[in-house]
């Protein structure tokens, strides 16, 4: 079977296995996942390792020798969770895995079971074939990402450090992936992502009948912090891999970087079509409230009341993007961390940036290649901590009417067949010349 056959296979596969990761310990797990990904190597005649983190909490890596011992080697990794899916909310089953107007529809098509059955269909042309690559692979499939990666890639870099031994790069999710431009085919290489700093606010006030005049009351202390954080206005400021991208596309649209001028700014982003939704997030600081929880009956005023606050930041803004949540937050209101994981920003150059350069044009003449940086996070993070410079690289051409972008967490997440079948070719070109 050619790895564009085994790779639609694979991903309508795993879309099948319902792996989602509410964060809390109580989805099904990854085990499943962990075990189809053991099987398919297996069954080739490779021997990864299979461990678990915690219960059903399960991991998959696998050592590959290159033709180069001597050369450092390359982390090759991927997830197998998702976020949850309503199935009433889509199309078609989430999780049906069913392939229809030439797309492969379900959770996971584009976060990020494509990239893992890219991955495995490469690795089975390898064995069956006997190809080798040019450096030592460590091939990777984590749990837990999509919760931040505590059981996953953090657990097995604090837990089992050897497995990357001599690991000095990696590739992973959202990048490589296609956009339209002034006309123009660009591939956006994800080079840098932003920090993570999930975190509570905790009211405390006085309880008491809700008939009675309470200037205590913690959900109003609680509603007007949040309504300051969500609606704060974060400065902009462009760090050198958006500002190299926004030098890319003025230069496909031509125009000129203003960054004094966030309407003209606004307008390069948007120029990014889909993409713009990571884009647009990039150029500064920022914080969402996602959940609010307080009281228990409509009479009955809570002595505290909580929220949860997703607070991203820039490269070299954790501590003052913190210290602002906790300013506007207010005196009524404590903050406490739920997560925090680092920013990262890496070159946009160098031998492993111009072999993925050289993948994309090779299969796709003649178009651009530019880094961006990701408002999301990846496991990439926690390989950072073992000194490992990582990228995101899953190369897919996309129609350009595709919001790709949005389809990450959202609903009716699918991934056209054809880009998938694009993707492993690129894919495989890279791992013969990285």
């Amino acid at each position: 079977m050619t790895p564009e056959l085994d790779v639609v296979d694979l991903c309508r596969s795993l879309i099948r296995i319902d792996s989602s990761n509410y964060g809390d310990g109580s989805g099904p797990g990854e085990r499943e996942a962990a075990e189809f990904v053991m099987e398919k190597l297996t069954e080739v005649g490779w021997d990864p390792e299979y461990f678990e983190s915690t219960d059903r909490r399960a991991n998959v890596v696998l050592r590959i020798p290159g033709t180069d011992r001597e050369r450092p080697a390359l982390v090759v990794h991927g997830h197998t969770d998702v976020v949850p899916a309503q199935a009433q909310d889509w199309k078609m089953d989430p999780f049906g895995g069913d392939e229809m107007d030439g797309m492969i529809w379900g959770r996971g098509a584009v976060d990020m079971k494509n990239m893992d059955a890219m991955i495995l269909a490469v690795l089975r042309d390898m064995k069956r074939t006997g190809w080798r690559p040019p450096r030592d692979l460590v091939v990777a499939f984590f749990a837990d990402e999509e919760a931040g990666g505590v059981w996953g890639s953090h657990w097995s870099v604090d837990n089992r450090p050897e497995l990357f031994e001599g690991a000095t790069e990696a590739i992973s999710e959202v990048g490589g992936f296609s956009v339209e431009v002034n006309g123009r085919r660009a591939y956006l290489l994800q080079t840098a992502e932003k920090g993570i700093a999930w975190t509570r606010l905790i009211a405390e006030g006085r309880a008491g009948h809700g008939s009675q005049i309470n200037t205590e009351n913690a959900v109003t202390h609680l509603a007007a912090a949040v309504a300051r954080i969500g609606a704060h206005q974060w400065d902009i400021t462009l760090g050198p891999t958006v500002r190299k991208l926004l030098d890319g596309v003025a230069e496909l649209t031509g125009t000129t970087v203003d960054p004094d001028n966030p309407e003209a700014l606004q307008v390069l982003i948007n120029s990014l079509g889909g993409a713009s939704k990571f884009v647009g997030a990039t150029l500064s600081g920022n914080a969402n409230p996602t959940q609010l929880d307080a009281g228990y009956k409509a009479n009955v005023i809570p002595g505290s009341a909580e929220a949860a606050i997703d607070v991203r930041f820039l490269p070299g803004q954790e501590e003052a993007t913190v210290s602002k949540i906790a300013e506007l937050a207010g005196e009524h209101v404590r903050v406490e961390p739920i997560h925090r994981d680092t920013a990262l920003e890496v070159p946009f150059e160098g031998d492993l940036v111009e072999a993925m350069i050289a993948a994309l044009d090779a299969e796709d003449p003649g178009a651009v290649v530019l880094p961006y940086m990701l408002s999301g996070g990846t496991d990439n993070k926690a390989l950072s901590k073992l000194g490992i410079t990582g990228y995101g690289f899953v190369p897919l051409l996309l129609p350009p009417e595709l919001d790709f972008a949005g389809m990450f967490h959202g609903v009716d997440e699918r991934v056209p067949v054809a880009s998938l079948e694009f993707g492993v070719r690129v894919l495989e070109r890279f791992l013969r010349t990285c």
